[in-house]
């Protein structure tokens, strides 16, 4: 068994101590840490409670605490007023009146056998109430033209604070290039005007933190006005000299604050002050204020160092003043400074503490919180920087502190250094389980805590194997990583550590899963605003982590469920998202994983919508009649646009009425607009895709067109004749927006064709005009001209029309008939003329009836059809006629009047037909080799009927041969037939003739039976049949019953009324029928009854 090649493990306490700290056993014992401290000052502030001074630390033993007060031991424990926390060294001082007691600078120390640990220092300030000295001051005098300065100077107080001049009256002092306050807050007069004389300067001072506004005595300013030597007022002129600063400065600022330079000049006229720095230009964040005085740059960097000056000028010369700006910082870490070292007996130790700042920071050691010049030894070197310890003892053990400090502030740390020795001590507990996925990498730990540092070797036991190759590495913590790992590698591994004081080891187990794996992913989509969507994620993995599965789902790269309240349920591995709006358009990924692995899969929902409204709606290119209409195209919403409409307003004939004028492609951006005259404009447009239309847009500006004449005369000229003397003339009226101005009228024009040579004229303004007195049915020209004030429409077009119809003169002549079957007849006539017609042709009408059925020679009721010819034709075909019946028939012309006289009835018969197909016929009687069928007659023999055809054949697994047997007597109705094969069944076939021929079929089925049930089947056949037959007889009785019950209500027969409507066949009502009466087109079951009566 061969194990993996060992590992120093110092490199790993190196490598813990630099990067995170040591972790330390609970048995071990432990040097003090602070872990919760005060820092920096507290200001005690009137609405504060109390002040907490915090110290906690950790450690074994467990550390107690001390205080010192500037410098001196504090015990708060001694003071009753002071809050203590007994668990840690923690107080609180209480907002008391004794508070100013306590104010000066404290620090905490933690303290355990093993060494102490400082907290920062930290200063509790109770600060004065600021108040101006009471003093009395004497009125300032000047003379006009003069510079002053009215002082403030302000009470110290705690920052930041605020200063402002003011009158008793509380007005603010007003400022600007003459007058303003400097930072000092000194009111200062560039020089001085006599409206400046006041006995109410006071200078206000405001602490915000401690809610404190305080008052300068008032200052009293008297201005003199200048005299010359003549009693004249005269003010001298002078150049500029500089107020402030008084001489040449040095400004020094810590990094990232605010800097603020003054330059405050006196001159007359008041000068005006530049800002320039040397050699460069000055920062882009500089701002200037105060009228140009102050110059300020806020978080200030190295790059703002350098040499600034202010120059003050006016018309008789200038002045000067240059500053040094020094950017310095405070002290901060070079290298994060270790806080914790554990070395075994006899080594070397080195404490490192690099710190940087402007000025460079000056770097102070201490020992368990006394300075290291305390501690006498031999085998301390400090160089600069650092410590070194020359072979360590456990006495070595101990808190060294490192100070860096210069004028803008201290870093402290505390270094931990823990001598000794002790055995391994595995950390990692054993016999832990590892679990992974084939290809995937997987690191046991074995964690050591050891001094000296452990060797680590990791061997394989179960089942034993080699450790050696590319694919296994030791970690710096002790811990096993194997790469790409394969089936082989599942089994027990043990890791041993040793050093000089002992030997310790761990055993642990591998086991290798199948991989998590997304095996149906989400799919791209688009879909509608407003519709539901559902993305699928299927999954497989492995049967041991299926109950740890977790399946996510992130839009964007941000978790739906925990970022995205609402339209969105997820149910194993599916995601639904309903009512989807803009914002669930995005990148969706499915994320499935386990505690060993997981796998993604991402789709992408584009989510389509109609297309926002255009916007930027502009007009140029402005004529009379005419515009173009420009525009920006806003989001399509993933469905590009199709086409633009363009709709138009006007405010006068149908206000907020929107109407479209053009549609142009979705590739066009502007389009020219042709406009009527006299109407105010304004424009929208509508964005169109395969989704829908959007909104509209915001309408453009209104453009109103000058008036003018009418473009077009009214179209749709209607000329008709209601009545024969008078002719109606109706139009389509412009449309309001086509007046092109006010005072719209139409001008009528009309005479007869070929007669007249002037016009006849009307000016109106409504649309239709009626011409009385007129001819019948003779041609007009008429025309219509469209007028407003502004002018005429161009020259109308003349349509011609005809007065007023009458009904036609006279009747066709010549008509005759050809028959041409038992049920089609052609007609022809001579066309009526045009001088009698009287109107315009609308066709000819043929009228028909049947008088006489020639089978019986009875007269019928006439029951008249028509049909009508459109059009000028003289002849037609007239179907559907009764075979064997006698009609007469006329002819008449129709126009739009009415209906011209009939033509003389002309009489004609058909000839016979074949008759309808029988309505019953039934198989009965089944014997071996008979069958008896039984029918009725057809309703309609369409002549004289002259016998049956009967056909039949066998109808078993294949059809047979068609036999027939012609039955000659008419009224036969039942017929044997004999010699049949038993056991067999047959389709019978049976039509009515006469002279012209046989009908259509009915047909029926039946089979013969053997010789065993024929006697059975008698019996039965005969009991079915008598049966039948008296079912029919007394059906028959019943229709009978009823026919002479309403006969004798009504109190006449259906007979005699036919024969009392044969002189006026004309006034016959179609389709009139009477109860029980005998029809050939409709009521055919009393028919059949009584056949079968007379059957029976």
């Amino acid at each position: 068994m061969r194990g993996l090649r060992s590992l120093n493990v110092g490199l790993l306490l190196a490598f813990f101590s630099t990067a995170f700290g040591l972790y330390f056993p609970p048995h071990v014992e432990q040097l003090p840490t602070i872990t919760a401290q005060t820092s920096g000052s507290l200001i005690v502030l009137p609405y504060d409670e109390n002040f907490l001074f915090k110290c906690e630390a950790k450690g074994n033993p467990r550390p107690t605490y001390r205080w010192t007060k500037d410098g001196m031991d504090f015990d708060p424990h001694k003071d009753s007023r002071l809050i203590i926390e007994e668990s840690s060294g923690t107080f609180l001082i209480p907002n008391t009146k004794e508070k100013t007691k306590y104010q000066g600078k404290y620090r905490c120390y933690a303290s355990n056998k093993l060494g102490t640990a400082i907290s920062e220092e930290s200063e509790f300030i109770v600060p004065m109430v600021p108040k101006f000295p009471k003093e009395k001051t004497e009125p300032v005098v000047v003379t006009e033209g003069d510079s002053v300065v009215l002082e403030c100077n302000p009470p110290q107080g705690i920052p930041p604070w605020q200063l402002y001049w003011m009158t008793n009256d509380l007005r603010h002092i007003e400022q600007n290039e003459r007058v303003s306050m400097g930072l000092n807050g000194n009111l200062y007069f560039s020089n001085t005007l006599v409206s400046d004389s006041r006995d109410d300067y006071c200078c206000f001072a405001s602490f915000f933190r401690i809610r404190t506004i305080v008052q300068k005595p008032r200052l009293v300013l008297r201005v003199k006005p200048s005299q010359g030597d003549d009693d004249i007022t005269s003010v001298q002129k002078r150049k500029p000299s500089i107020l402030v600063p008084s001489s040449h400065s040095t400004t020094y600022i810590k990094k990232g604050e605010e800097l603020e330079l003054e330059c405050i000049a006196e001159g007359l006229p008041t000068p005006a002050v530049e800002w320039i720095k040397m050699l460069e230009n000055l920062p882009t964040h500089t701002q200037i204020k105060n009228y140009g005085k102050l110059l300020t740059i806020s978080n200030v960097t190295d790059q703002d160092e350098g040499k600034y000056m202010c120059k003050a000028k006016n018309d008789l010369g200038e002045a000067e003043h240059h500053f040094q700006v020094v950017v310095e910082e405070p002290p901060s870490w070079q290298e994060e400074p270790v806080k914790s070292q554990l070395a075994e007996i006899g080594s070397d130790i080195h404490i490192k503490c690099s710190a940087r700042g402007k000025p460079q920071p000056t770097i102070t050691w201490k020992r368990n919180g006394q300075p290291l010049d305390d501690f006498p030894s031999t085998n301390y070197k400090v160089l600069d920087d650092r410590i070194i310890i020359l072979r360590a003892e456990q006495r070595d053990t101990a808190v060294y502190q490192c100070e860096a400090s210069n004028r803008h502030g201290t870093l402290l740390v505390n270094a931990n250094v823990l001598v000794m020795n002790h055995p391994p001590l595995i950390l990692t507990r054993s016999y832990l389980e590892y679990a992974t996925m084939l290809g995937k990498s997987v690191i046991m730990d074995c964690r050591v805590f050891s001094s000296p540092p452990a060797t680590i070797n990791w061997r394989r036991e179960d089942p034993e194997g080699s450790l050696d190759g590319e694919r296994y590495s030791l970690l710096k913590n002790g811990s096993l990583q194997i790469h790409k790992v394969e089936m082989g590698d599942m089994g027990q591994y043990k890791c041993l550590a040793n050093n000089s004081e002992g030997t310790m080891s761990l055993t642990t187990e591998l086991f290798i899963k199948d991989s998590t794996r997304i095996v149906e992913p989400p799919q791209d989509m688009k879909v509608k605003r407003g519709s539901m969507v559902e993305l699928e994620c299927q999954v497989e993995c492995d049967p041991t982590l299926r109950r740890e599965l977790e399946i996510l789902w992130m839009k964007d790269g941000m978790n739906i469920l925990s970022n995205f309240s609402e339209g969105y349920f997820t149910d194993d591995g599916i995601l639904q998202i309903v009512n989807v709006s803009h914002s669930d358009q995005g990148n969706y990924t499915c994320v499935v994983r386990t505690s060993l692995d997981q796998d993604t899969a991402s789709a992408y929902i584009t989510v389509l919508d109609v297309p926002d409204p255009p916007v930027q709606l502009t007009l140029s290119e402005l004529k009379d009649r005419s515009v173009r209409l420009q525009w920006v195209a806003a989001s399509d919403h993933n469905s590009p646009i199709t086409e633009f409409i363009i709709q138009y307003e006007e405010n006068h004939w149908e206000p907020e009425k929107w109407k479209e004028i053009i549609r142009v492609a979705g590739s066009q951006f502007s389009a020219p607009l042709t406009l009527y005259g006299h109407i105010n404009y304004q424009f929208r447009v509508i964005a169109v895709n395969a989704i829908g239309r959007s909104h509209p847009s915001m309408p453009s500006k209104r453009y109103k067109t000058p008036p003018c004449a009418p473009d077009r005369n009214p179209e749709n000229i209607k000329i008709e004749g209601h009545l024969p003397h008078q002719m109606d003339i109706s139009w389509e009226p412009l449309l309001p927006v086509e007046h092109n101005g006010p005072g719209l009228e139409y001008k009528l024009s009309y005479r007869l064709l070929g007669v007249e040579d002037s016009w006849k004229e009307q000016m109106m303004k409504r649309h239709s005009f009626v011409v009385r007195d007129t001819q019948t049915f003779v041609p007009y020209e008429v025309k219509i001209q469209a007028f407003n004030s502004h002018g005429w429409a161009p020259e109308p077009r003349v349509v011609t029309g005809y007065s007023g119809e009458d009904l036609p003169l006279a009747a066709p002549e010549d008509v005759s008939v050809e028959v041409l079957n038992s049920t089609l007849l052609r007609v022809s006539w001579s066309p009526v003329p045009q001088t009698a017609l009287r109107g315009h042709l609308g066709g000819y009408t043929v009228h028909w009836w049947q008088t006489q059925s020639l089978l019986n020679s009875k007269r019928i009721p006439s029951e008249k059809q028509s049909l009508t010819i459109p059009g000028n034709r003289s002849h037609t075909m007239v179907p559907g006629l009764k075979p064997f019946s006698e009609y007469s028939l006329t002819v008449n012309i129709f126009n739009r009047r009415g209906n011209g006289p009939s033509s003389s009835s002309i009489s004609f018969t058909t000839p016979q037909g074949v008759p309808e197909q029988p309505p019953i016929l039934r198989a009965t009687n089944l014997q071996k080799d008979s069958i008896t069928l039984v029918w009725a007659p057809p309703h309609e023999t369409n002549g004289f009927l002259t016998g049956y055809l009967l056909q039949y054949q066998t109808v078993n697994e294949t059809l047979g041969e068609l036999k027939s047997v012609n039955i000659s007597a008419p009224d036969t109705t039942q017929w044997v037939l004999r010699d049949l094969q038993d056991d067999n069944w047959y389709k019978f076939y049976l039509s009515a003739c006469t002279q012209v021929g046989c009908g259509s079929a009915i047909s029926e089925e039946g089979g013969t039976v053997s010789e065993a049930l024929s006697s059975k089947q008698l019996v039965a056949s005969q009991e079915w049949f008598v049966a039948i037959m008296c079912a029919v007889a007394l059906l028959t009785l019943l229709v009978l019953i009823g026919c002479f019950v309403l006969k004798n209500k009504v109190g006449k027969y259906a007979v005699k009324e036919k024969e009392e409507t044969l002189a006026d066949p004309e006034a016959q009502v179609m389709g009139e029928e009477s109860p029980c009466e005998y029809r050939s087109e409709s009521h055919t079951s009393p028919v059949i009854d009584l056949h079968l009566t007379e059957f029976l």
